[in-house]
């Protein structure tokens, strides 16, 4: 297939975790991406993952509406993958993921763009006491009023290679003795490969989706936090102390933890953590899940050990245990 011969595809986000898997998926495909991110002298990596002149980035800034119409000119699709975990300075919660949102769809609109997606999250609710849950829930709602017929991807936590879930547990299990489960490590989640979810939203570029419609996406088994916690252990090799953490401690932690550098604990991620982050079976239902689509989910023990051997004590020479799966 020649370059470009599907069309022009800007992709806010692009050179994120999940955004290179979403360019990768979308140069496969035979179009042009232009990834608009803040940064794009710092986004040469995405260089190999298509041809010459296939993938090419520019400047631009969710929260800066001239950037953003810039950004889409000429796009005959926009993907907006651009989100935060926790507020710092102008990236608040609104300015990103609500204003944000909206800006870019309206944009696209007025562009002429043919197809629009919208990456939010499972959990994301105008009710939600989360402000992160709230402000992905207003993106939602900014989004579907400027573009109507915009395909909404909510996935459960994003596991890959890059990730900042398990990456960032195993780094902290090779130093620390003990790991923290936040109100008991009882929270259930249906974690997704990110390779799954990016193959969604080229779907959604493709026009092979429900306009409108919102799916939700999740991995192949639920386990609750200390299961995946347990997985991770046995993963790399480490024996550790799994401490339950009741919420309200875990809260008076998170609001020191805040203003520490790398901000590992807030108190709204705690505030989320107290509702499970699995596919709704209004999701189900309604065929608007990856296997609705025909799409088989990738299970964690196929490839968390290409990346996590490195957490293990004798790294790649250290043989991957046997996992068992979890249910």
């Amino acid at each position: 297939m020649q370059i470009g011969t599907k069309g022009l595809v800007t992709v806010f986000g692009g050179s994120g975790f999940v955004g290179r898997h979403v360019v990768r998926a979308l140069a496969k495909r035979g179009y042009r991406v232009r990834v608009a991110v803040r940064r794009p002298d710092l986004a040469g990596h995405l260089q190999p993952l298509g041809r010459v002149g296939q993938i090419h980035a520019v400047q631009a800034n969710i929260r800066n509406l001239p950037s953003i119409v810039r950004a889409v000119q000429g796009a005959d699709a926009v993907v907006n993958l651009v989100g935060i975990l926790h507020e710092s300075g102008r990236q608040t919660f609104d300015a990103v993921q609500a204003f944000g949102a909206g800006a870019a769809a309206r944009a696209a609109k007025e562009a002429g763009a043919a197809h629009f997606v919208q990456m939010s999250a499972i959990g994301a609710s105008a009710d939600s006491d989360a402000d992160y849950a709230r402000s992905k829930a207003e993106g939602e709602r900014r989004v579907l009023e400027a573009f109507p017929g915009a395909t909404i991807i909510r996935p459960s936590v994003v596991f890959g290679p890059e990730d900042d879930f398990f990456n960032r547990f195993a780094a902290m299990a090779r130093i620390s003795p003990a790991l923290p489960l936040i109100g008991g490590g009882n929270t259930k989640f249906q974690v997704v490969y990110v390779g799954d979810v990016a193959e969604v939203i080229a779907r959604g570029v493709d026009g092979t989706l429900k306009p409108g419609a919102t799916y939700e996406i999740g991995g192949e088994s639920v386990a609750t936090f200390k299961e995946l916690m347990q997985l991770m252990l046995q993963e790399i090799g480490r024996k550790r102390l799994l401490v339950p953490l009741p919420f309200p401690i875990a809260r008076m932690k998170a609001g020191v933890l805040q203003y520490l550098p790398g901000k590992l604990l807030t108190p709204d991620q705690v505030e989320m953590l107290k509702t499970d982050n699995v596919v709704s079976e209004a999701a189900k239902k309604a065929g608007l899940t990856l296997e609705g689509l025909g799409i088989q989910p990738t299970a964690m023990e196929n490839i968390l050990p290409e990346y996590l051997w490195r957490f293990r004590k004798l790294g790649q020479f250290q043989t991957s245990p046997t996992n068992t799966p979890v249910q």
